[in-house]
């Protein structure tokens, strides 16, 4: 089922003493907030899922600098989880105005990048309206992004300076040596509360709820009567100026996804894929001369299942052995590279010798989570692979 804002309020309105609650709450809504997300799916397995529904979004611009691009968007407040220690649920609060979101890349080489990142909104007078640092964060539809609920006071012209930087992630090829540095980027946008009513909430049907799988990844970059189905989540909103329906305050490029590239078809050799708590763990060796030198390169690619969405800011390590006999262990160090995109990594002569590699998963990815992921990627077993 499909709805808007703006036709649940004209729904209670028909009805009368029903009143907002009352409709949304036939919806799968709570009571407490009209921005209350649908009722939490029961029986959640411990795996990546289907949530209850997804969200149009909209855009309200872009800024570039010094190699750097963000996209900062917008959609209805709601629930999320952090994971910092033990999971928490943030819940949508009766103040809280919209969700905001912001996707950042490198311009020269279009990878979605993690990053240090901060956020302030000004109003038109230079008052601080909110200064709260971004989450990291995962959802279905936008894979790896950033975004916080946001409490604005009222219709108007905002300005959001976001300090996007430095990576401190390991770089590689066209990424070596740059984006060292961060750097104030600012998008200027407005405000009206009828833009968020207009956008569309997709209910996902009851029987397929829980179930497990995921809704497709948004691809920005998609032109000329895509379809999704019903299954459309954190979509565009727009005005019918572009193919894609993007609701944008500016010119602009589409941002990148942050699916990785496909592990099989990087140079090296593929030495499989295997999966735990949900997770698809990839590995690959390679002796691509800018990477490797004189010593073989190991590539280790956590991803998301279904839509292969990177997942940053885990801490991986490995052992290696040579008939039972254990040549080496040691830490992997996180890399972006602009052909092998996010990855781990371990240069070492020691694979030369190895017939066995253990991957262990020493810290799960420490992003925020979406409904869909909150129950994903935390109880990791090791892996293996047959190195001969």
């Amino acid at each position: 089922m499909t709805v808007s804002r703006r036709t649940l309020l004209r729904a209670a309105a028909v009805a009368g003493t029903i009143g907002v609650a009352g409709c949304l709450e036939r919806l799968g809504f709570e009571e407490q907030s009209a921005w209350d997300t649908p009722n939490m799916v029961e029986d959640r397995p411990d795996a990546v899922y289907m949530p209850p529904a997804s969200e149009e979004m909209g855009v309200y611009g872009q800024a570039r600098g010094d190699g750097y691009v963000v996209e900062l968007s917008y959609t209805f407040p709601h629930r999320f989880w952090l994971v910092a220690g033990d999971r928490e649920r943030v819940d949508v609060q009766p103040d809280d105005t919209l969700h905001l979101m912001m996707t950042v890349w490198d311009e020269e080489t279009q990878t979605v990048l993690p990053v240090d990142m901060g956020l302030e909104v000004y109003d038109t007078d230079e008052s601080l309206i909110h200064g709260d640092d971004p989450w990291s964060m995962l959802s279905q539809r936008m894979g790896f992004h950033y975004g916080d609920n946001v409490q604005l006071p009222g219709e108007g012209e905002y300005i959001a300076r976001m300090l996007v930087g430095p990576v401190s992630t390991n770089r590689t090829g066209d990424l070596e040596g740059r984006l060292e540095e961060s750097t104030m980027l600012e998008v200027p946008f407005t405000y009206e509360h009828a833009d968020l009513n207009d956008l569309e909430l997709n209910l996902i049907d009851d029987d397929e709820q829980g179930t497990r799988d995921a809704l497709p990844l948004m691809d920005h970059t998609e032109h000329g009567g895509d379809d999704h189905g019903d299954h459309e989540g954190h979509d565009t909103h727009g005005d019918g100026h572009h193919d894609d329906h993007t609701h944008d305050h500016g010119d602009h490029s589409h941002p990148p996804t942050s699916a990785g590239p496909t592990v099989e078809d990087l140079s090296g050799t593929f030495l499989g894929a295997e999966t735990t708590a949900d997770a698809r763990i990839y590995a690959l060796l390679t002796d691509l001369e800018r990477l490797a030198q004189d010593d073989p390169y190991l590539a280790v690619f956590p991803r998301t299942p279904y839509n292969d969405v990177i997942l940053p800011f885990m801490q991986l390590s490995v052992t290696l052995e040579a008939d039972g006999d254990t040549l080496l262990e040691s830490a992997l160090t996180e890399t972006l590279d602009h052909e092998y995109g996010h990855h781990y990594r371990l240069v070492d002569p020691s694979l030369h010798d190895a017939d066995t590699l253990t991957v262990h998963i020493d810290t799960p990815p420490q992003v925020s989570r979406h409904d869909g992921y909150e129950t994903a990627f935390f109880e990791f077993e090791d892996v293996h692979f047959d190195l001969e």
